[in-house]
C-alpha cells in the first residue's frame, strides 16, 4: 500500500495526487492556488516530515542505475524500452517518500513532466490496467475510444509517450502483471516503480530494496515531532525508540506524533507506552512496529474522534474533507474538520496534493486529506470490528446522498438562470450551491475521478443499489451537461457498465435494456460492430421482458442500422420492418414515416428498386398525413433519386419538382437548396442546361443564405 504520507517525505512539485483505484494525473505545480475572486489561497503547511530522512545512499544508487548500461545495450546498441527503477519495501518503509525524493531530483532532466498512477485499489486489490492506461492517456491529452480493450489502450499509451522525455511513477504495484502493459517503448522516458516485491518477468529492472532507517535518520524523524531538547537530554532512549520502531518511517512518524501531542511526556514515557501495546498473535516481526505505533496513536483518541478516523476509509479514493467526514460520521462539519486536522498533526492522515478544495459556494474550501496506504488496512479492520454493518451502511448512505445532491446542483448550473432546475437548487444549503457555471464545471473536473470511484465502490458494495442508481444517473446527466456526449463518452461507458451490473444483480430488465442500449451505441460509435450487435440483441430481449415498447423499438431500429453498416441490406430492411410494425401498432406516425424511409433506403442499396419505391412513397404519404411538410419533401426527394437510379429520370424529375413545391411551403431553405441542386443535375443529364443553370444558381444562393 502507499506509504508516502508517513514515510518522512514530501511530493515533488511535478508529481500529482492519485485517487484510489489507479487514477493518474498530469504534471502540475500547485504550491498555492488562485481563488476565483483573484486572492491567493496558500496551501496548508506540509506535515512535520517536510523532507526525507536518510536514504542518501539509496538515492545515489538509484541515480547511478539510470546511467548504467542495460543488459540490452551491452552490444553498444541503444535499448528501445524505458529504463525501469524498482523501489521495493514493505508498507511503511518510506518507499514512496524515497521515490518522490528521486522524482524531485530528476524532474529538471525530464521536460515532459511526471505522470503518476497508483496500481492498487482502495481494498488492496490490483487496479484495472485499462483504467490506469486511460487515466494516463487523459493526462497526456490523448483521446481513447470509450470501451477500448486493455491491449488497445496500452498501445495508445506507448504511442503517446514515444518521442517524449517524461517520468512515469507507478506506485504500489502489486506485481509485474500490472506494470508491464504500462511500460513505454521510449528510451528517453524513465519508469519508477514502487512495490513490495520483485517484478519478475520484466527484464533489466534495477531494484533498490529498503530496510529500516539507520539510527541517526530514525532519531531525526523523532526530533521533528518531539523537538531537539527531549532528544538531547535522553539520546539513549531515543535510540531505543528508533530500535523498537525498527527504523520504519511510518512507525516513527506515528510515535513522534504521539509524543508531540504530549509536551510534558518524555522519550521514556513513549518507550514504555509502545512496549505496553498488546499485539495480536501471529503477527509477523516486520509488521509489529507499524501496528504497535498505530495502536498507540489510535487508542489515545477520544471515542468520537476514533470513530471519525475509522470511517475515513469509506471515502472514495481514501480522500476525505470535513463535509465528507461529517456526512460519514453524522456530526457537524466543524467537528469533523477539527478531527481531521488533529489526525494530520498526529501523522494519521496527510494533506492531499490539492489540499484546499474549491467549495461549491465559491468560498475557500475545506482541506482535503488522504488516508496513508499503509494504515488503510488497519483502519478497515477496526471499522469491521467496531462498527455494526448497519451503521457502516448508514454512513455510506449519508455520504452518497450528499454526493447526489452536489451533482444535482452542479448539473443545474449548466442551465440558464431562472430555469426550474436553477430555482430548485436555490433552496439547497449554501454549502451545496455553486456561484456560477464555471465554478460547477471546475468542481466536476477536479472531482471526476473521485466521483467515478464513488460509483464503483457503491456498486461493489451491493447494499445500497437504490442510491447507487441515483448516483450514477446524476453523474451521467452532470457529465453530459458540462462536457458534452463526445468528451464524456469514456466515463459514460464505465457508468453504463456499472448500471448494467446493478440491473443484472437486481433483475431489473428495464434498466438492463437501457444500459445495454447505451453501451451498444458507444460500441457502434467506436466501430465495434460485433459487440454492438450482441448488446442490441441483449437489449431487445430485456426490453421485451420489461414490456418496454420504446426500448424495444429503439433496439429493433438499431439492429437495422448495424446490419446496414455491415452492408447486409436484406437483414437491415427486415429489422427496420419489425420496428415499423411496432410503431404502426402504437400509432406513432412520425417514427413510422422515418422507418418507411430507412427500409426504402436499404432496398435501394441492394438494388431492389420496386420495394424501395414502394417504401419511399409510403414514407411521403405518412409524413403528409402527419402534417410534416419538410419530412414529406425529404422522402419525395429520395424517391426522385431512386426513380432516376431505377431508369426513369423523367419521372424522377417530376417527383423532385413536386417535392420542391412542398419544401417551399415548409420554408426549409437548406432542404430547398439541396433539392434544387439535385434537380439541376437531373436536368443536365436530360439535356436541358439552361433550366439546370437556373436551378443551380437558385440553389447556390440559398446555400449562401443558409450556410449551416
Amino acid at each position: 500500500m502507499r506509504d508516502q504520507a508517513v514515510g518522512g517525505g514530501q511530493r515533488p512539485p511535478e508529481a500529482t495526487s492519485r485517487p484510489a483505484g489507479g487514477a493518474a494525473t498530469a504534471p502540475s505545480r500547485r504550491a498555492s492556488g488562485p481563488r476565483r475572486d483573484g486572492a491567493s489561497v496558500p496551501a496548508p503547511a506540509a506535515p512535520p516530515a517536510a523532507r526525507i530522512a536518510g536514504r542518501r545512499r539509496e538515492l545515489k544508487a538509484l541515480r547511478a542505475d539510470i546511467e548504467r548500461t542495460g543488459l540490452d545495450t551491452l552490444t553498444g546498441r541503444r535499448g528501445t524500452r524505458s529504463r525501469v527503477l524498482l523501489i521495493a519495501g514493505r508498507p511503511g518503509s518510506g518507499r514512496t517518500a524515497l521515490a518522490e525524493a528521486l522524482l524531485r531530483e530528476l524532474a529538471a532532466d525530464y521536460p515532459d513532466g511526471v505522470l503518476s498512477a497508483t496500481l492498487t485499489g482502495r481494498d488492496g486489490e490490483p487496479a484495472a490496467t485499462d483504467a490506469i492506461a486511460r487515466e494516463l492517456l487523459d493526462a497526456l491529452g490523448t483521446a481513447a475510444p470509450p470501451g477500448a480493450a486493455e491491449d488497445e489502450l496500452s498501445e495508445l499509451l506507448r504511442g503517446a509517450l514515444a518521442g517524449r522525455r517524461a517520468l512515469l511513477f507507478l506506485d504500489d504495484a502489486p506485481g509485474a502483471e500490472q506494470v508491464e502493459p504500462l511500460l513505454p517503448d521510449a528510451p528517453d522516458c524513465l519508469v519508477v516503480v514502487v512495490s513490495q516485491g520483485p517484478l519478475t518477468g520484466i527484464p533489466d529492472v534495477r531494484p533498490c530494496t529498503l530496510g529500516g532507517l539507520d539510527a541517526a535518520a530514525a532519531v531525526e524523524i523523532l526530533a521533528r515531532y518531539a523537538g531537539p531538547t527531549r532528544i538531547t537530554v535522553d539520546p539513549r532512549t531515543a535510540d531505543s525508540v528508533a530500535e523498537m520502531c525498527a527504523g520504519q518511517p511510518a512507525a516513527l512518524v506515528l510515535a513522534g506524533g504521539w509524543l508531540a501531542d504530549r509536551p510534558k511526556s518524555s522519550l521514556a514515557d513513549l518507550y514504555q507506552a509502545l512496549a505496553a501495546v498488546p499485539l495480536p498473535e501471529g503477527l509477523s516481526s516486520g509488521a509489529r512496529p507499524l501496528v504497535r505505533a498505530f495502536r498507540l496513536a489510535y487508542e489515545a483518541l477520544p471515542p468520537p474522534a476514533a470513530r471519525i478516523l475509522r470511517l475515513t476509509v469509506l471515502a472514495p479514493g481514501c480522500l476525505v474533507d470535513a463535509p465528507t467526514a461529517s456526512a460519514l460520521a453524522g456530526c457537524s462539519v466543524s467537528t469533523a474538520g477539527a478531527a481531521l486536522a488533529e489526525f494530520a498533526a498526529l501523522g494519521l492522515l496527510r494533506p492531499g496534493q490539492d489540499p484546499v478544495d474549491a467549495a461549491p459556494d465559491g468560498a475557500v474550501g475545506h482541506p482535503r486529506y488522504r488516508v496513508p496506504g499503509c494504515l488503510a488496512p488497519l483502519l478497515r479492520t477496526l471499522l469491521e470490528d467496531c462498527e455494526r454493518p448497519t451503521d457502516i451502511q448508514l454512513a455510506r448512505a449519508r455520504m452518497l446522498q450528499r454526493t447526489v445532491r452536489l451533482l444535482v446542483s452542479c448539473r443545474a448550473m449548466s442551465e440558464e438562470p431562472g430555469s426550474p432546475a436553477r430555482q430548485k437548487v436555490a433552496g439547497l444549503p449554501r454549502s451545496l450551491r455553486f456561484p456560477s457555471r464555471a465554478a460547477a464545471a471546475d468542481w466536476l473536473r477536479g472531482r471526476r475521478a473521485v466521483l467515478l470511484d464513488a460509483a464503483r465502490i457503491a456498486v461493489a458494495d451491493g447494499e445500497l443499489d437504490t442510491l447507487d442508481r441515483r448516483l450514477m444517473a446524476a453523474l451521467t446527466r452532470t457529465l453530459l451537461a458540462h462536457q458534452g456526449p463526445e468528451a464524456a463518452a469514456p466515463d459514460l461507458y464505465a457508468l453504463h457498465r456499472l448500471v448494467l451490473e446493478v440491473a443484472e444483480r437486481r433483475r431489473l430488465p428495464r434498466e438492463k435494456a437501457a444500459a445495454l442500449l447505451n453501451l451498444a451505441d458507444l460500441d457502434a460509435q467506436a466501430g465495434r460492430t460485433a459487440a454492438a450487435l450482441t448488446r442490441y440483441r441483449g437489449a431487445l430481449e430485456a426490453a421485451r421482458a420489461a414490456g418496454d415498447a420504446v426500448a424495444t423499438g429503439r433496439a429493433l431500429e438499431s439492429l437495422g442500422g448495424m446490419y446496414g453498416e455491415l452492408g447486409d441490406w436484406q437483414r437491415a430492411a427486415d429489422w427496420y420492418g419489425r420496428a415499423l410494425e411496432l410503431r404502426l401498432a402504437r400509432g406513432e406516425r412520425a417514427d413510422a414515416a422515418r422507418l418507411h424511409g430507412r427500409i426504402g433506403g436499404a432496398h435501394a442499396q441492394a438494388g431492389r428498386w420496386d420495394e424501395a419505391l414502394r417504401e419511399l412513397r409510403a414514407a411521403a404519404r405518412t409524413y403528409r398525413r402527419a402534417g410534416d411538410l419538410a419530412g414529406q419533401a425529404r422522402a419525395a426527394g429520395e424517391l426522385a433519386r431512386v426513380q432516376e437510379c431505377a431508369g426513369t429520370p423523367e419521372e424522377g424529375l417530376r417527383t423532385a419538382l413536386e417535392a420542391l413545391e412542398t419544401v417551399r411551403k415548409a420554408g426549409d431553405g437548406p432542404l430547398e437548396a439541396a433539392l434544387r441542386l439535385r434537380i439541376a443535375d437531373t436536368l443536365e443529364r436530360l439535356g436541358d442546361p439552361a433550366a439546370a443553370r437556373l436551378h443551380r444558381a437558385a440553389g447556390e444562393r440559398l446555400l449562401e443564405d443558409h450556410p449551416d
